[in-house]
């Protein structure tokens, strides 16, 4: 039984490399088998990361699988933490019981010693002896290396369509962040635009503002060169320049929009990104000297936030 969600994405696109946009590190999948001797039942799930990582738990019995099946997962995936847990049942209704005749052996010979110390005990009964941990014993049917080998090849197998399942969930929570994705680049996008049509204004502004500044200082300090006040008002529009803030904005759109259609692991890249449109986001708000063009820089520090919280669970 595979639990991998809806099918919009093939595991056939999965399994032969077929394009996807990007991935989510989310991601669940189960699968059952079974053999004459017993049944299995692997579960896979895995969680956001930094890196790969993978924890398996398995069976007393089992531990020579867990190589085979950690080759596996990194075959497939690039980052997330992902945990393996396979449970094996056996089948048979009970195994050959026998009587463990050694520990028997040293049980009764204890007995003497016992009744000599505490001459008030009971004898000991047939059914209390067997009751005895260790003293009954069941006893497995012995495999072949055949049986055995046969047996773990169809659990790595299982293994294989677990992984593949979970791949598609992955990939299909991946379109669903593509999505999200793109709509709040839709709106940095739009709210860049916005704040290039104020900062636009704003030399104008500060322009005026310093003409009236100016000439309240000319009255005050007559002797004031005027060659002096317009570089200081030169140096003012400089600082007041947003334009590189927004064309470097506008690049990491564009390089964010080129990254999540790329279809290959860009979770780390995104992650870089977002440090850089908070960097410009930054400054832009610190060279503001309007209040809308303020308002315009904090929206954009907060959808920049969210598109930040989206990309930590991408591939």
């Amino acid at each position: 039984m595979l639990a991998s969600g809806t099918k919009a994405i093939k595991q056939s696109d999965i399994n032969a490399g077929g394009c996807v946009p990007i991935s989510s590190m989310t991601g669940f999948a189960r699968q059952e088998g079974h053999d004459d001797a017993c049944s299995w039942v692997w579960e896979v799930r895995s969680v956001n990361g930094r890196g790969l990582d993978m924890r398996c738990r398995l069976p007393a019995g089992f531990e020579t699988l867990e190589q085979p099946a950690r080759e596996r997962v990194t075959k497939r995936f690039r980052r997330g933490n992902v945990q393996l847990a396979l449970t094996v049942t056996s089948r048979r209704a009970e195994g050959v019981l026998r009587v463990n005749q050694d520990a028997l052996d040293r049980i009764l010979a204890l007995v003497p010693d016992i009744r000599r110390r505490l001459p008030d005990v009971q004898a000991p009964t047939a059914d209390g002896l067997l009751a005895l941990k260790g003293v009954i014993e069941t006893i497995e049917p012995e495999q072949s290396a055949e049986e055995r080998e046969a047996r773990e090849a169809r659990i790595l197998a299982d293994l294989e369509t677990a992984l593949s399942a979970l791949a598609v969930m992955r990939a299909e929570e991946g379109e669903r962040l593509a999505r999200v994705l793109s709509d709040q680049l839709g709106t940095i996008a739009r709210l860049c635009g916005e704040a290039e049509t104020l900062a636009a204004a704003q030399p104008a502004a500060i322009f005026e503002r310093l003409k009236t500044q100016i000439a309240a200082l000319i009255e005050a300090v007559p002797a004031l060169p005027a060659d002096r006040l317009a570089q200081e008002a030169a140096l003012l529009a400089a600082k007041a320049d947003m334009r590189e803030e927004l064309d470097r904005l506008k690049a990491h759109d564009a390089a964010a929009r080129t990254l999540i259609a790329s279809g290959e692991g860009v979770g780390r890249k995104l992650d870089f990104l977002c440090q850089e449109f908070n960097r410009e986001v930054n400054t832009l708000c610190s060279k503001s000297t309007d209040v809308e063009l303020t308002r315009i820089g904090l929206d954009l520090k907060a959808v920049i936030e969210q598109f930040r919280e989206q990309v930590q669970n991408i591939e």
